[in-house]
């Protein structure tokens, strides 16, 4: 005869089959999360994003370092310079233009568009997409300094690329436009561009 015994099948606390765990059990020792990834997998992931935090970092130190603010070119605008196609242009601060004005040797174009103002000492104002069928208006030597601006930057870089792809070799584009200059206590003034 055989005697039941509370610990063998069946019985409350023991397992419902011979030999079998629960999925509870099962997970826990190969390390499944109940969302189908393992630990190593997340662990991957993880590596991954900090690999691409670390070069994103990297790569902001590099465009903030003191050889990108050199003066390539000759321009001499102790400003960060822009690689661009075709050539590079270098930015300049409001405090920079403003040095630059007291003893003024180039070109300081307005590209804004439409018309909301310029700096004092502007010499010329051309909407940014008119560069190219308004040649006529700009220095006829390509080695000319040109200083371009508008409201926020994004403007005058186009006009900066322009002006490179017309063959000019020597351009500075006021970093942060018109916003940046009065922003630094700067007035701006308003001329009758017709």
């Amino acid at each position: 005869m055989t005697s039941r015994h509370p610990s063998r099948r069946g019985a409350p606390g023991g397992p419902s089959k011979a030999g079998s765990a629960s999925k509870t059990q099962r997970g826990a020792a190969t390390g499944v999360r109940r969302s189908g990834f393992s630990t190593r997998t997340w662990a991957f992931v993880a590596s991954g994003i900090v690999v691409i935090l670390v070069a994103m970092g990297i790569a902001m130190v590099v465009a903030a370092s003191p050889s990108g603010s050199s003066t390539a070119g000759g321009t001499g605008s102790d400003g960060a310079v822009v690689q661009a196609n075709g050539g590079h242009w270098t930015n300049v601060t409001p405090d920079k233009l403003a040095s630059m004005l007291e003893h003024k040797d180039f070109t300081l174009l307005n590209v804004k568009t439409p018309y909301v103002g310029e700096i004092a000492g502007t010499d010329l104002y051309v909407p940014y997409v008119d560069l190219a069928a308004r040649t006529a208006q700009l220095p006829k030597d390509k080695t000319a300094r040109i200083v371009v601006y508008c409201r926020s930057g994004n403007e005058s870089a186009i006009a900066a690329q322009t002006l490179i792809d017309l063959g000019y070799t020597n351009i500075d584009n006021l970093d942060g436009g018109m916003n940046a200059w009065s922003a630094s206590g700067r007035a701006l003034v308003q001329v009758n561009r017709s």
